[in-house]
C-alpha cells in the first residue's frame, strides 16, 4: 500500500501542476462537487469537501463574492443556507478543465502507446477508489470504517 500512496501524491502533485493558478484546490473542488451535485446545504457541503462548516462558511463567502456561487434559503427549511453555481462558476471550471486536458495532453504525447493504455485501463479503478472516500464521507455517524 506504501507505493500506491507514494503514487497518490505524486499524481497529486501533476493535478496541482495541470491546474491553472487563481483558486485553490479546495475552491476547485467545491465548484466541481456543485457541478455534480447541484445545490447542496452548506453542511453537506463542508462535509464532503473534508473541511469545517466555519471553513466553508468563508470559502462560499468567497465564492460568492467572486459571483461563482449564491447562497439561498433551502426549499424545505428557509433556515438552512444552500449554496449553488452559477452560469459563472460553471464557465470558470470548463475553463479550467480544458486548460487541464491541454496541459495533460502535452504529457501524454511523450508517453508510449503502452504507457498511455495503462493509465486509461486504471480509470475504472481510481473512479472506484473515488467514490468508495466519498461514500464513506456521506456515511451517517457510527457507519463506516472504524
Amino acid at each position: 500500500m506504501g507505493e500506491v500512496a507514494a503514487g497518490l501524491q505524486r499524481l497529486f502533485g501533476l493535478i496541482r501542476w495541470l491546474s491553472p493558478p487563481g483558486l485553490s484546490l479546495t475552491s476547485g473542488a467545491t465548484l466541481a462537487t456543485l457541478e455534480r451535485s447541484g445545490p447542496c446545504r452548506l453542511t453537506a457541503l463542508a462535509a464532503s469537501e473534508g473541511v469545517t462548516q466555519p471553513a466553508m462558511t468563508q470559502l462560499v463567502g468567497r465564492l460568492a463574492e467572486a459571483g461563482l456561487v449564491a447562497r439561498c434559503a433551502d426549499p424545505d427549511d428557509g433556515r438552512v443556507v444552500s449554496v449553488e453555481l452559477t452560469q459563472e462558476g460553471r464557465d470558470l471550471i470548463a475553463h479550467r478543465r480544458a486548460i487541464r486536458a491541454d496541459r495533460l495532453s502535452v504529457l501524454m504525447a511523450r508517453l508510449s502507446e503502452a504507457d498511455q493504455e495503462a493509465l486509461a485501463a486504471a480509470l475504472p479503478a481510481i473512479n472506484a477508489l473515488a467514490n468508495v472516500q466519498r461514500d464513506e464521507q456521506l456515511a451517517p455517524a457510527g457507519r463506516g470504517s472504524s
